[in-house]
């Protein structure tokens, strides 16, 4: 069990949908101007998977073609590479492809443990709070040449935030913090 090892890993895990066509949000413009935001008429995307450790801040991301039961398995192997040798316990939401018989089954393969979130509560994931900061940041308003280069920009600004400001924006390290009773046995001060 989790309580037992002290070894073990404590990660939240999502993926969220990047386009090409820019999230539009409030933006400043002159009185009495509509504000302008450029966009290409294209609409490609990518899928950015991403989990950070709620004991150190530190995040793994893989891009992948579509939230599929097989590009849920690569996140996997690659969340079973960055903590070789220790149980990894993700807590994430029930969608099919994390719920798939292969999945579950890939998963106890790989000493991964699930702890299941539930669906359509996204506030509930700290990797979503990542998310959200990502996309007012890097993606509203703003049209990029391609989905790849925006897929880019996300990867620098995620794995560029320090470990304590990615604990921070991802609200682990909140006073209100859902789990945070549970998880303070689990944090180190970085």
């Amino acid at each position: 069990m989790l309580a037992d090892d002290p070894r073990a890993v404590v990660l939240f895990a999502d993926e969220t949908i990047l386009r090409l066509f820019p999230p539009l949000r409030a933006k400043w413009g002159w009185r009495g101007e509509q504000a302008r935001v450029r966009i290409s008429g294209s609409n490609a995307r990518l899928v950015l998977y991403g989990a950070i450790n709620v004991r150190t801040g530190h995040r793994v991301l893989m891009r992948g073609g579509s939230m599929g039961q097989g590009w849920f398995h690569a996140f996997l192997r690659r969340l079973h590479r960055a903590y070789p040798g220790r149980a990894v316990w993700v807590v994430t939401d029930a969608a099919r492809s994390h719920t798939a018989p292969r999945t579950l089954a890939l998963a106890a393969e790989l000493g991964i443990h699930f702890l299941w979130l539930p669906k359509q509560w996204s506030e509930l994931n700290a990797m979503d709070q990542l998310w959200k900061e990502l996309k007012r940041v890097i993606s509203a308003n703003r049209q990029y040449k391609t989905v790849d280069e925006q897929a880019d920009w996300a990867e620098r600004f995620i794995l560029g935030l320090s470990p304590r400001q990615a604990l921070t924006k991802a609200g682990i390290l909140s006073g209100d913090f859902w789990l945070g009773d549970l998880c303070k046995n689990f944090w180190r001060p970085t």
